[in-house]
């Protein structure tokens, strides 16, 4: 299809037009392959949907499972799963490849691979590429791809974003004809909800990742943004930046070298997965990100499981990057071959490791570090409609000498990683996400005395409006203080001496980016629902100042101090209110107490 009809609302009057496919996005460089020969003719066996539109376009939800159900009934080397349903109540599915299908999950001999596709639908790149290389293990010459290492495949992880599919839904990107949505059926960006795991979908993926204990996680996106020479980029929290740094080095030492290989050798240009500092002025630098768990790389990172964020260029035909993405997917298979046994002890020692210090997260280095980026080049045009200038690429090659990368490398909030966090009963939420998480909890049978830290906000601000779903915490200040308190049966100890303890840390640490406080999971904390009446608290506050006549000089002194206090007769009860055992003392307090 090289026209199609769009439908623009101007002034409330519906206005067609004919709108060239694509034709308002930069203009593209030629460009051909080695991996264009994995492309099957369309009268081949066992050609997929997408290649019988010459990777123009991705089939619907059902094209898609009912090639898989052929492809996997064909094949004593696959196996279909069901593994979740979706917020609209689609079943989610994963792909086993392997050998020993009976052996795959957490086999210490065979390193496992999970290829994710489909976190944001209208990226479904990862989707069509695995499908072709999934039937040229089945079907065709590449089984010796199972010979020492076994794959999982998701081809869709948001079903019902995928199933909003319409022309009209990414104006940034070159194809498919048809798209995906980014969010779910929720209106939850998946790629954002990691650490909380609000979504059904996400909280069944955590299952997969709790089952089968994967050694290499890779999650493939497209991203919009700068133009450039790379079709491909991709990137994880390198070592510098980890909370896994033996995984960390594996990736950047053997992986990224083989797979950049592998990719220019089919005429493919890899690049790292950075960011423009100024979008109107490429020449500043580049951002090199460390992600926090909210995101795939991040949690991986903090779940010791070695995770690659691929971003193709959206700028670039969609056939060119689904071949990409074989290419990809192909050589982390040969690689888990070759180098899987070395990852597999890599992550072990990242998972026994119980380090003093931890910092939750990381900021730019000011002073950066320097590559030749092979860029784009553009113009800035003057806008008639906004008035600001903009960014017009001309589709021309530009090496970029020397330029500038700052790297998320300073650590932030460093903290001695304390010993336990303890919840009381009643944080159901919170307990079952760290369960789902594959944390282990331990509940106490009865009664234990235990020296511990509370925290107490002394200053906090919520968001003005709602991110993915909750309203987080901007910013937020604490005191602390030790007690010796008696805990009762219910209690629920979270150790940090496990496996996961580092993600323990991420997820109840309150000042943690992504933290359950981060994320708004205690909102009760936030309100009082005890109260006074004036005629009760004058007399308790004449009897305060009679047996306590400093009080009169501190309370003078606040007044002096805050203008709030002096013009709001409310607010001058409060301030005695607080000095008084009627005073809720639960308010403002951190519920999960720390063991340090």
């Amino acid at each position: 299809m090289n026209r199609f009809l769009a439908l623009v609302f101007a002034g409330g009057v519906v206005l067609p037009f004919q709108l060239p496919a694509a034709d308002w996005l930069p203009p593209l460089p030629a460009w051909s392959g080695a991996s264009e020969s994995l492309i099957k003719a369309k009268n081949a066996p066992w050609v997929t949907p997408a290649e019988l539109t010459g990777l123009t376009d991705s089939p619907d939800y059902n094209a898609t499972l009912s090639y898989l159900r052929k492809l996997v009934d064909s094949s004593e080397l696959l196996e279909l799963e069901q593994f979740g349903v979706s917020a609209q109540g689609r079943p989610l599915y994963l792909v086993k490849a392997s050998k020993a299908l009976h052996k795959i999950a957490q086999n210490p001999a065979r390193p496992l691979l999970l290829v994710q596709a489909g976190i944001h639908s209208g990226e479904i790149d990862g989707k069509d590429a695995g499908l072709m290389l999934l039937r040229d293990i089945a079907q065709g010459d590449k089984a010796y791809l199972l010979a020492d290492a076994d794959l999982l495949f998701i081809p869709v992880l948001s079903a019902d974003g995928h199933e909003r599919r319409s022309l009209y839904n990414r104006m940034n990107q070159r194809g498919p004809l048809q798209q995906g949505w980014r969010s779910t059926a929720q209106n939850l960006n998946l790629n954002r909800d990691y650490a909380k795991a609000d979504a059904p979908e996400m909280q069944a993926l955590l299952g997969v990742i709790n089952r089968y204990q994967p050694d290499l996680y890779i999650d493939v996106h497209v991203t919009d943004g700068e133009d450039y020479q790379y079709d491909i980029t991709y990137g994880f929290n390198e070592p510098f930046a980890a909370l896994s740094p033996n995984g960390a080095s594996w990736l950047a030492r053997l992986y990224r070298p083989a797979v950049n290989a592998a990719l220019e050798q089919a005429g493919h240009i890899p690049g790292p997965l950075v960011f423009g500092i100024d979008s109107k002025d490429f020449s500043k630098g580049i951002s090199g990100w460390t992600a926090s768990p909210r995101y795939s790389n991040g949690y991986g990172d903090a779940r010791h499981l070695p995770t690659v964020l691929v971003e193709n260029h959206s700028l670039k035909p969609y056939r060119q990057r689904v071949l990409g993405t074989y290419i990809l997917l192909e050589q982390s298979l040969k690689l888990l071959n070759e180098q899987g046994k070395a990852l597999i002890l890599a992550r072990q020692a990242d998972l026994q490791a119980r380090p003093r210090r931890m910092a939750l997260s990381y900021t730019a280095s000011e002073q950066p570090d320097y590559i030749d980026f092979k860029g784009i080049s553009y113009q800035l045009k003057q806008s008639a409609i906004s008035g600001d200038n903009y960014v017009a690429w001309t589709g021309q090659p530009k090496l970029y000498e020397k330029l500038p990368v700052y790297w998320d490398k300073v650590a932030q909030n460093e903290i001695i990683i304390p010993k336990a966090y303890w919840l009381p009963p009643e944080q159901h939420t919170v307990i079952e996400r760290l369960k789902l998480h594959g944390i282990e909890v331990t509940v106490l049978d009865k009664a234990q005395k235990v020296t511990l830290q509370q925290l107490s906000v002394t200053a906090h601000t919520f968001a003005a409006k709602p991110f993915e779903g909750r309203f987080m915490l901007q910013d937020a200040s604490f005191s602390r203080s030790n007690i010796s308190r008696t805990l009762g049966a219910g209690w629920v100890k979270v150790d940090t001496d496990q496996q996961l303890g580092r993600l323990v840390v991420a997820l109840l640490e309150p000042t943690a980016p992504d933290s359950f406080f981060s994320w708004g999971f205690f909102p009760g904390m936030f309100e009082r629902t005890e109260y006074f009446e004036p005629y009760a608290i004058e007399p308790l506050i004449e009897r305060m100042l009679a047996q306590q006549p400093e009080l009169q000089q501190q309370f003078e002194q606040a007044l002096a101090k805050d203008e709030a206090l002096r013009s709001n007769p409310r607010e001058r009860y409060n301030w005695f209110y607080r000095q008084m055992p009627f005073y809720d003392n639960q308010y403002l307090k951190y519920p999960v107490l720390i063991q340090p």
